[in-house]
């Protein structure tokens, strides 16, 4: 993964995220592009007569406070051993981030969370992104303090397209991996078997090993994170299931449900 997409806003996982690129970059030897958006509704402020309008005080002190932000980060990376670039847009987040990942391996954003005391929390562009970005988007718990790129993966395995795709998405990073573990929940809907998942990964000289979870009564985004937890996962690769209807984002249950609460990061592929 060397072309590797950072997701820039001035909330409490912005340092988390951070890590995880730079941990990434690290070890592929990658580089970082640093995406600052200014959404549209921080500054556009409503009229007595129902209109809106640009605030320019509004916009003066956001564009101040992203300034600074973003020479914080700087001053962080021209610190590590890697090449970067900055880019900034206004407009939504999620799409921009969708339009300038074109061509990037790897988008990072983080998990939502709630905003604390002096910062507020993430914004919740994950199932955005996923839906709709071309590159799998590595998802970051908030309170996650590194990334480790070269440790055990967990491939969440259901034979679905999603999950075929998101496995070919991410072979880069399951060649770093120490190692790698198929996790597919029974199921009797599974059409093609985990053991062609890691006959794929052979044939890329990936070995991997085959685990088949119980459930025990658990939902099946619990069983997964559980699994990925028990086995000591860097991260869990798996699909992302939903669509675009109308203007919302639908997500299936397991994506949505982990998306939610995930401790480990999430690597994603629609």
């Amino acid at each position: 993964m060397k072309s590797i997409l950072l997701h820039i806003h001035d909330d409490h996982a912005q340092d988390a995220r951070l890590a995880a690129a730079l941990d990434l970059a690290r070890a592929s030897q990658g580089h970082i592009s640093c995406v600052q958006v200014t959404p549209f509704n921080a500054y556009v402020a409503g009229d007595p007569f129902g209109g809106f309008y640009a605030s320019t005080t509004l916009l003066g002190a956001l564009r101040a406070q992203e300034e600074e932000e973003r020479a914080r980060i700087e001053r962080r990376l021209k610190t590590e051993d890697i090449t970067w670039d900055w880019h900034h847009a206004d407009g939504e987040p999620a799409h921009a981030l969708v339009n300038r990942g074109r061509l990037a391996d790897v988008v990072i954003l983080s998990r939502a969370d709630k905003g604390r005391s002096d910062k507020p929390g993430p914004l919740p562009i994950a199932a955005d992104v996923a839906v709709h970005a071309r590159a799998p988007i590595l998802v970051v718990p908030p309170d996650s303090d590194r990334f480790r790129a070269n440790g055990p993966v967990v491939i969440a395995w259901n034979g679905s397209l999603e999950a075929a795709h998101s496995l070919r998405l991410t072979l880069s990073l399951l060649h770093m991996a120490s190692d790698v573990h198929i996790v597919s929940v029974p199921d009797d809907d599974i059409d093609f078997p985990s053991t062609d998942a890691s006959r794929y990964l052979a044939r890329h000289g990936i070995s991997s090993e085959l685990h088949e979870w119980p459930r025990k009564g658990r939902a099946v985004a619990q069983t997964l994170s559980d699994a990925a937890l028990e086995l000591g996962a860097s991260c869990l690769v798996m699909g992302a299931y939903g669509h675009s209807r109308l203007r919302e984002t639908v997500l299936g249950g397991v994506t949505r449900e982990l998306l939610a609460q995930t401790t480990v990061p999430l690597l994603l592929a629609h």
